[in-house]
Parts: structure tokens; C-alpha cells; sequence
């Protein structure tokens, strides 16, 4: 999910702004800008942003997720989330890899989702992609053997990065398989959202709370 960076791309201050990095809540913890105020953000950011997903359904719901993304802003995508998940089967990319003509006329119809067909037909693309990977061990393990050797390590927003070697390599790597809208930048996205790395800010309550990567 672009999946919110620490600060989504949207909403990153401009040049010379004086918006804090970091905000502490009126529990006590320190958070980024852009999961302070919003109660959805807050709460998406304190319980799932980060932490390691190991199924491959999991994996296959934040690829799409990410790939619906782009060009929006992050909170648009997450409020439609559940209409997402009853849209597309809750994300089984066995199902999904069985749509047709008539499945993909549907989803255009549904207002309660992003209705771009190049999206769409991207997410049915993947579900197809990932039904044969796993002739390759699947999904999951592929995701997570692009898991870098070292994490970023940012004390300011300005510091996280928007895409690395490794989301490149990925990035790639998918495109190889079968899989579209996976570009370099949506790729370091999905794998801060699944805690192949930590981008957390150093000052944040949530920082290294995956267990995959230390303070």
C-alpha cells in the first residue's frame, strides 16, 4: 500500500514548511505527520503499517492495493478497502485469476472502488501472476528475498527514501513473472507497508516494532 510512506508522496510539505516531522499524540506517542490527525491513518499506522506479512493472499492484496494507488492519495484507497476486499473476492488470487470480460465489466460499474480499467485488468493480471509462482515457491518468498542486508534509517521525512536498489531489483524481477503496475517506487512502497524494510522515523513509537529489524 503506497501504501502510506512516512508521509505519503500527496502530502509531503512544501519547501520550506514548518510542519513537524514527528507529533505527539495526546497518548503519549510520537507518530508522523501524516498518521497524527486522521483517526483511519492513526489507527492503520499503529496497528498494521510495517508489520510482516507471510501469506500469500496478504501479499497479493497490498500489490493490488499499491497498484490502485497510484496518482491517489493513500486515505482514498484505504476507505475503500472493504469495498475493495467484497469486489475482488477478499483478494483470493484464485478467484481473481478466473475473471473474465464480464467480472472486469462489473468492477467498472462499482462505484464504491477506483473504476480504472488499466487497474483492474492489472489486478487480474497479478492474481494470474501469482497462481503461477508458486511453481517457484510462491509470492511471499519472492517478495521477501529482496529483503535488503541494512533498513533505512530516517530522522526527518526527507530522509526516506522512494525507492532503492532492492525495490528496483524487485520491481524487475516481477515484471519478469507477469505482473504489471509494480514499478520501482509502488515496489518500496509495498515493501515498507510489509516490513521488508523499516522506514519508520527514528523518533516514532512504531519504530522497529516489526521485530524484523532493530531500533
Amino acid at each position: 500500500m503506497n501504501i502510506p510512506r512516512e508521509q505519503p508522496p500527496a502530502e509531503t510539505p512544501a519547501a520550506g514548511s514548518t510542519e513537524p516531522d514527528v507529533v505527539v499524540g495526546d497518548d503519549g506517542l510520537a507518530r508522523p505527520a501524516w498518521a497524527a490527525a486522521d483517526p483511519m491513518l492513526r489507527d492503520y499506522y499503529d496497528t498494521e503499517w510495517g508489520m510482516p506479512i507471510r501469506d500469500e493472499a496478504g501479499m497479493y492484496e497490498r500489490i493490488s492495493l499499491e497498484a490502485f494507488q497510484a496518482g491517489l492519495s493513500w486515505a482514498t484507497i484505504l476507505r475503500k478497502r472493504e469495498a475493495f476486499r467484497a469486489a475482488f473476492d477478499q483478494f483470493d488470487p484464485d478467484a481473481v485469476a478466473a475473471y473474465g470480460d464480464a467480472e472486469v465489466e462489473r468492477l467498472l460499474g462499482d462505484a464504491s472502488i477506483v473504476r480504472n480499467r488499466a487497474k483492474i485488468l492489472a489486478t487480474i493480471t497479478n492474481a494470474r501472476a501469482t497462481v503461477a509462482l508458486r511453481q517457484k515457491g510462491g509470492l511471499v518468498d519472492f517478495v521477501w528475498s529482496f529483503q535488503p542486508a541494512q533498513t533505512p534509517t530516517p530522522s526527518s521525512i526527507a530522509e526516506v527514501p522512494t525507492q532503492s536498489a532492492e525495490s528496483r531489483a524487485l520491481a524487475a524481477a516481477l515484471r519478469a513473472e507477469g505482473f504489471a503496475f509494480v514499478g520501482p517506487t509502488t515496489m518500496f512502497a509495498l515493501m515498507e507497508a510489509v516490513g521488508v524494510i523499516d522506514t519508520h522515523l527514528l523518533a516514532a513509537h512504531r519504530r522497529g516494532s516489526s521485530g524484523v529489524w532493530g531500533l
